[in-house]
């Protein structure tokens, strides 16, 4: 199988099979986001109204978003800046659509920024209980503990298994892992909700996940809420999608793809509610306080570092062997997603240097855990600013940025030769005659109109 060229002419990497680029595309958007943030904005916001929200808002505007940005990074074989480019037609909206591109790069960034420091945490949680078995309690304590030596310690650790990954590139690195540690994850989530869901006060938290309290699905944080869930899931306006995108082959059939990548984003946060919501009320059983005199949750940006801990405590002599099970999940997670986020400054700095892969690499490394230190030294004020600025600002407008070039600066005729070199598609099936009108008119409307929501 030949490899893809960039415009250099130097020789570009691509998946091997269709499955690696599911794998790795999945492992994108599925992440943090799916496990911890979808099941704690879901406690926090209504249950089963947070719910219907982002059910309704992944299919209605995550998918289409997520063929636009795969049909964007096929179609422009480079970088998210220079792929958005390609879509113009004079010298203006060029350099706009490379501002765009250069804004879901930015995005990236500010996302490891805070993305290695949380990741880091799940590794180090995952070794304490390890540490505790052979009799280590003062590093296991160390471990766990929320101080800055810890938190500078692990966020560098999860950044250079970051960069051991990228540096060895799409097949041998991206891909390779991908198609390792995804079956895993899958494999440990199944098993841990089986698990939990045999323990006593588990249907309370499956009743809490399905109970649709009507008066909370337009409240404006619910929506927010599954706004910022929809994007930051499926890695939609970080421009990784679209670098996954350019390592497509010109045959594959992306609207195939997608659903496939839709699905299992969609199945896992599915699943990791089905773990996270019944453990709160298993450890609500237990004596664990997880609500406060009003009814809100307690500790929701740290439930996992915080109630679930206290149940794995009143587990007895199982309490060790969950924890490290829970948490090597979380890691994986983690893992697969940041991978991700690394390649988009990489592959961008690739096309624009003559510099090796693996050099970029370190070089991008080194720059991205700088910004997630400057998050550690001052976690109290950028931690929250960076989630916001990030997931809640850049990713949506980003997303606007690519659905209105999509639609209404992409030329019809390139889009047409685009849709019909892919296996299986009929630009005179529905979908392709929907989806260019859908992308062009309802997404932009939908984003401007959940924006301003959040406003």
């Amino acid at each position: 199988m030949a490899a893809i060229q960039n415009n250099d002419g130097a020789s570009r990497g691509h998946f091997g099979s269709r499955f690696g680029f599911i794998m790795a595309a999945a492992g994108s958007a599925v992440g943090v986001g799916n496990i911890w943030g979808f099941p704690t904005q879901a406690a926090s916001n209504g249950g089963g109204a947070f719910l219907m929200v982002y059910m309704f808002l992944i299919f209605l505007l995550g998918y289409p978003m997520l063929v636009a940005e795969l049909m964007v990074g096929r179609h422009g074989q480079t970088n998210p800046a220079d792929a958005m480019a390609k879509l113009g037609r004079s010298p203006a909206t060029k350099m706009i659509g490379s501002l765009i591109g250069l804004a879901s790069i930015i995005c990236a960034a500010m996302i490891f920024s805070f993305y290695a420091v949380l990741s880091g945490w799940f590794v180090s949680n995952t070794l304490a209980p390890i540490a505790s078995i052979v009799g280590a309690d003062e590093a296991s304590r160390w471990l766990i503990d929320f101080s800055l030596s810890r938190n500078i310690v692990f966020t560098l650790i999860f950044a250079l298994m970051c960069v051991y990954v990228i540096q060895k590139g799409v097949q041998d690195g991206i891909e390779k892992w991908s198609k390792r540690l995804m079956p895993l994850l899958f494999a440990i989530l199944i098993a841990s909700v089986i698990y939990i869901l045999f323990q006593p006060g588990a249907m309370d938290g499956v009743e809490a996940l399905f109970t649709v309290d009507f008066d909370k699905v337009m409240h404006p944080d619910v929506i927010i809420g599954a706004l910022g869930q929809t994007f930051f899931s499926l890695s939609i306006g970080t421009g990784a999608m679209m670098i996954y995108g350019s390592y497509l082959k010109a045959n594959e059939n992306i609207s195939k793809l997608a659903v496939h990548v839709t699905f299992m984003d969609t199945g896992v946060a599915f699943l990791a509610a089905m773990l996270i919501l019944p453990a709160m009320y298993v450890a609500k059983h237990n004596g664990v306080t997880i609500f406060d005199a009003d009814g809100n949750l307690l500790s929701s940006d740290t439930l996992v570092f915080t109630v679930l801990p206290a149940l794995f405590a009143t587990m007895g002599a199982a309490e060790h062997v969950v924890a490290i099970i829970f948490f090597a999940l979380m890691s994986v997670a983690a893992l697969t997603s940041a991978m991700s986020v690394v390649e988009v400054p990489t592959s961008y700095i690739v096309d624009k240097t003559s510099m090796s892969r693996k050099k970029v690499t370190w070089i991008v490394g080194a720059a991205l855990t700088v910004l997630a230190m400057a998050v550690v030294s001052n976690f109290d004020f950028m931690f929250g600013f960076m989630i916001k600025l990030a997931t809640e600002i850049t990713q949506p407008l980003v997303c606007l940025g690519l659905a209105i070039f999509v639609g209404w600066v992409w030329h019809r005729n390139s889009l047409l030769t685009e849709i019909k070199g892919q296996d299986g598609a009929d630009e005179n099936g529905i979908f392709w005659k929907v989806w260019p009108l859908y992308v062009k008119f309802v997404c932009p409307a939908l984003i401007i109109v959940l924006i301003s929501t959040t406003l």
